[in-house]
């Protein structure tokens, strides 16, 4: 099968590899989307794998090949990519993102750049019919910003300011309008996604205090932002993922204090019987006319031209996702 491979930092490459062979538990999948993840852009070519080589990808959909379960084959599903150990005292009470010793699809072991893929059938999720491949493969994007969303505690009518307008940054802000907050900001330094974002009907200048920011860019001036745009009394929600040393000034940190803010941290998503965020997700995909988020749509042998716009971000790209037409073309 054809994957793209990342033998070592900064060498990615599209080649012919072996396909996955089943295992009893696993369903092989023929993948039919996969998005790139802002994740990904360092992963490739800053901080590597856990492991070469590695095929990257960790949001991705498909269809069931093979299966223990003959009744299964042929269905549309997502993948949770954590597969948690199942012995630690997180795994024991559900809370798998917190487990001290998983694995994980597209970093420690190999993801969803492929053709096709084996994975435990605990970690599948079935997807309605109706939803496209591109739909589902957003299922990891939006179960993130879903329990981002929860962490808030959002109330009907809630003002909300989103630090970060990248896909997860809309997609908190949709979910926001969705489960009713008032007004919704989308704040970003890059001005072609702040344009992006008000297309979308979302305020992209903030001209008021907030009950909800959420950071969503991993960056310390993010963070600041956000400390300082929140009402006396609100909540802070830290998600986005940094790529080194947050630090705060004595302004900010004054501002957690004085206005005694809650901060909360958020990590992945929910994916146990009483709390699953995948689920939700797949429900109100819909309603989140996530389609329109899709800015590309490349073939699996495109993968170098993908990561290499993204990373020089000279032109505009929201999400990037290989999808199924053009993955089977080569």
């Amino acid at each position: 099968m054809k994957a793209c491979v990342l033998h070592g930092i900064n060498d990615l490459r599209y080649e012919d590899v072996p396909k996955p062979i089943r295992k009893s538990g696993e369903v092989l999948i023929k993948i039919m989307a996969s998005g790139i993840c802002g994740s990904d852009i360092p992963r490739v070519f800053t901080k590597g794998t856990y492991q070469f080589p590695t095929i990257p990808g960790h949001e991705f959909s498909g269809r069931i090949e093979e299966a223990d379960d003959p009744n299964n084959i042929g269905k549309k599903v997502a993948v949770f990519p954590l597969v948690p150990c199942m012995k630690c005292s997180a795994c024991e009470t559900g809370n798998y993102a917190q487990c001290s010793d998983y694995n994980y699809f597209g970093s420690r072991c190999d993801g969803g750049f492929a053709q096709y893929i084996c994975v435990p059938l605990w970690n599948v999720v079935f997807a309605d019919d109706e939803l496209s491949f591109e739909e589902i493969a957003m299922c990891e994007p939006c179960s993130v910003a879903l329990h981002a969303i929860e962490q808030a505690n959002l109330k009907v009518g809630a003002s909300v300011a989103v630090f970060g307008a990248g896909p997860i940054g809309i997609l908190i802000g949709k979910i926001a309008k969705l489960k009713g907050a008032g007004t919704g900001f989308l704040i970003d330094i890059n001005l072609k996604k702040t344009a992006f974002a008000k297309k979308m009907g979302f305020f992209t200048v903030l001209n008021q205090s907030v009950d909800i920011s959420i950071e969503a860019a991993g960056v310390s001036q993010a963070l600041e932002q956000a400390l300082l745009a929140t009402k006396p009394n609100g909540t802070v929600v830290a998600m986005g993922n940094p790529s080194g040393d947050m630090v705060l000034s004595q302004k900010s940190y004054w501002e957690i204090l004085r206005k005694e803010l809650v901060i909360k941290g958020t990590w992945n998503s929910r994916y146990n019987q009483s709390q699953n965020d995948w689920k939700m997700s797949l429900s109100i995909m819909k309603e989140l006319n996530i389609k329109e988020l899709i800015s590309h749509k490349l073939s699996l042998s495109k993968c170098n031209h993908a990561f290499g716009f993204m990373k020089e971000n000279k032109e505009f790209f929201n999400k990037v996702m290989f999808v199924e037409d053009e993955i089977w073309k080569n």
